[in-house]
């Protein structure tokens, strides 16, 4: 029953199929060649099989009963093509599954289970599954395939890793990066060093609230063994000598300072840092190695190395001391000189080193590979010293950027190889990895939503190196992977943004269009405010502005709801669609549209990323507006974001003057700010201004005084402030 072909991602190489179908009953068997010690496969086989029939196939000594047999067979003859290659044949009577390697057999094996019924893949009461008859060889592009995730900042346990292992296994990656370490928690129980499971391990919220979570080694040991059933590698990641403060917590004697630090409970770049001139520093993480290095078998083990901020060494007379003795320039060479202590150390032990492309300050050590992250250009140095390289991007590769930075279509553009017509050293380039940091992923639902569909682009992505004309094969392929996630329980998100609000004018008034991503999408909308929650009403036609209040969009795809409520809010005013005339420089990267961005009556969110918050880089704000004629006004407000750790502050004040001509302006009216909270909150910050009276005017000029520079105890102490605005509300 349930013949039914399901469609292949990653797409595999070359793939004929015929007509009929092949039986797999209770009289099906398993075969092997001992020889090959392929029973682990065979086994695993027999289990998925299992799961989703009410029926146990048996394990058959080779040659295997003629017809009715899966027969695995390790084949050396392919490894021409890497590890990795298979060989799928599904015939009438029997279906062949032969790999370059034990590998390569368990790739073909995933491949199968990609034939099967969505059903298949949740426990079901079946008596026999039809699958269709193909042919089929395969292998990868590139040979490193990974996904990061960050069980630091937010811990998921032990059974969500292997939940996670075994999608991962389904469409043919083969790498496990798992971040261990980090400023806001340490994940790895260590015996030499109690308390890091202890102290280090849990953080004091901002509200209060206790938050931690640990992996023991009997854990982690099942995780890399689950891991290796499924041929996926585990690389673990010990951070050094940056994101380190929860271990610092535990054992102050290792920073620079000596002083006693709080396991961070904030988000960003942290000063603390591991003292390269502490020789006790390089023991205790010598002996952290030691106890990673007796629980993961991968050959890699990676360091980190990223966004180490290097005033506490400028400081510190011992890192002072380590530069001068060792004969270094300056605090980037002496980067260096930790991270290849730590490399040689490894090397002893018949490990290599990976690190983020920050490592190649000061010099690159022997063997090395380098992770780029800061766009292409880390890994192209790195390539071009012959070094090896996986790509992560930002602009491609980070899951926790949402869909209007990187949806599945970017990401399924993603190629590891740089564009440069100059780069000639691409067999350096192994592959890639999609992060997924987890600051804003406090639960599973949020993790499902942020990784998937976007990391099944990823894997055809690196295993396929489909080229752009192959995204529509995919996306409709796509669609028939969504019944597979809900057998596999995933609380999936969406594809791309679905629809985007677009203000134009029209006849002297604003007009809110919503566009569509896909002909299948459509949407409906409503406004919400104080006094009324109207019906939704489908969309046909540009809505205009007439109001205030949240514009409520709900969109559609194939007629059913797609994602959640999307809400914009705008404010009715007498400004909007006037003249705006600037005396400050907007920043290029946050224009929110450009001169009509603060009389458009279109207010930002909490996100200063959605396109609505202008920003003003170390700069006063200075603008003048020109009404449509002389209005009486009574006050003036604005909204301001306020977010320290992105360094935009709140203005220290307002000045708001009005003027009939354009020449003659009124006394300025100054509005003070409460001083700014320079913590981890987001938050929007209304000024007012109230006139003694009303007042005739068609000129408007605001002001916004910058806070200037971030104080000493902030990280980026000295650095310029921003200001950012959304609206001038003029009423």
């Amino acid at each position: 029953m349930f013949g039914q072909k399901v469609d292949l991602i990653p797409a595999v190489n070359n793939q004929q199929t015929f007509a009929g179908s092949f039986q797999l009953n209770s009289e099906t068997g398993i075969s092997f060649k001992h020889s090959d010690s392929l029973k682990n496969e065979a086994e695993y086989l027999k289990s998925v099989i299992g799961v989703a029939s009410n029926f146990n196939t048996q394990l058959r000594p080779p040659p295997g009963r003629k017809g009715n047999n899966i027969l695995l067979s390790v084949n050396s003859e392919l490894l021409e093509k890497g590890k990795e290659t298979y060989l799928l044949s599904i015939k009438e009577d029997g279906i062949k599954i032969q790999g370059a390697t034990r590998t390569g057999v368990m790739r073909g094996i995933q491949t199968l289970r990609q034939l099967f019924h969505p059903k298949f893949h949740a426990p079901w009461n079946v008596n026999a599954w039809t699958l269709p008859l193909v042919e089929i060889a395969d292998y990868p592009h590139y040979e490193h395939r990974g996904f990061m995730l960050d069980v630091c900042r937010h811990y998921f346990d032990a059974a969500v890793v292997k939940e996670y292992i075994d999608l991962l296994a389904f469409y043919r990656m083969n790498v496990l990066h798992l971040h261990l370490t980090e400023d806001q928690g340490w994940r790895f129980a260590s015996e030499k060093y109690p308390l890091l499971n202890t102290i280090s391990s849990t953080r004091t919220e901002l509200n209060g609230e206790q938050y931690g979570g640990l992996f023991t080694k009997e854990e982690l040991k099942e995780i890399v063994a689950y891991a290796s059933e499924r041929h996926i590698t585990v690389i673990p990641e010990i951070e050094m000598p940056g994101h380190s403060q929860a271990a610092l917590a535990a054992y102050p004697h290792l920073s620079c300072t000596g002083e006693d630090v709080e396991v961070a409970n904030d988000w960003g770049v942290f000063k603390e840092i591991y003292c390269a001139g502490n020789d006790s520093t390089f023991i205790f993480l010598e002996t952290i190695l030691d106890e990673v290095m007796e629980i993961f078998p991968s050959k890699y083990i990676h360091i980190g190395g990223d966004e180490a901020p290097k005033q506490r060494w400028e400081q510190c007379d011992k890192c002072q001391k380590r530069i001068k003795d060792e004969g270094l320039e300056n605090e980037q060479e002496l980067q260096s000189y930790f991270i290849k202590r730590i490399d040689e150390y490894l090397a002893d032990h018949g490990k290599s080193i990976i690190g983020w492309d920050e490592i190649l300050e000061g010099g690159l050590c022997d063997g090395a590979t380098v992770q780029s992250w800061r766009g292409y250009e880390g890994g192209i140095e790195a390539a071009n010293q012959e070094h090896k390289v996986i790509m992560s991007p930002t602009s491609h590769c980070y899951l926790d950027y949402g869909l209007s930075s990187i949806d599945v279509q970017k990401i399924y553009s993603f190629n590891p190889e740089p564009a440069d017509p100059n780069f000639t050293n691409s067999e350096f380039i192994i592959g890639g990895e999609c992060n997924m940091w987890t600051e804003h992923v406090p639960d599973r639902k949020t993790l499902d939503k942020m990784v998937f569909p976007r990391l099944i682009a990823f894997s055809e992505a690196l295993w396929t190196s489909p080229s752009e004309s192959m995204y529509p094969s995919f996306y409709e392929r796509l669609q028939t992977h969504y019944p597979v996630l809900d057998k596999f329980g995933i609380q999936y998100g969406l594809e791309m943004v679905p629809v985007k609000l677009k203000d134009s004018i029209i006849n002297e008034k604003t007009h809110i269009a919503i566009e569509h991503a896909m002909p299948e999408f459509k949407s409906m909308y409503k406004w919400r405010n104080e006094n009324t929650i109207e019906e939704y009403e489908n969309y046909t036609s540009p809505i205009t502005l007439n109001q205030s209040g949240i514009f409520v969009v709900q969109p559609l795809k194939n007629g059913q709801f797609y994602g959640e409520e999307i809400l914009q809010s705008y404010e009715f005013h007498r400004a909007i669609n006037s003249k705006a005339t600037y005396k400050s420089i907007i920043n290029k990267w946050y224009t929110a549209g450009g001169e009509k961005a603060l009389i458009n009556g279109k207010l930002g969110s909490l996100d200063f990323r959605d396109g609505n918050w202008q920003g003003f880089w170390g700069k006063d704000l200075m603008t003048e507006i020109e009404l449509e004629k002389s209005t009486e006004i009574v006050s003036v407000e604005m909204n301001f974001y306020h977010y320290a750790n992105a360094w935009i502050v709140q203005p220290k004040e307002v000045i708001i003057q009005t003027s009939e001509d354009g020449k003659k302006w009124t006394k300025p009216k100054v509005v003070k700010l409460d001083k700014p909270a320079y913590d981890n909150q987001k938050k929007i910050i209304s000024a007012r201004v109230d006139l003694k009276k009303p007042t005739q005017s068609k000129h408007i000029r605001i002001s916004a005084i910058n806070s200037g520079k971030m104080p000493e105890h902030h990280d980026a102490a000295g650095e310029p402030s921003w200001i950012f605005i959304d609206e001038i509300i003029v009423k």
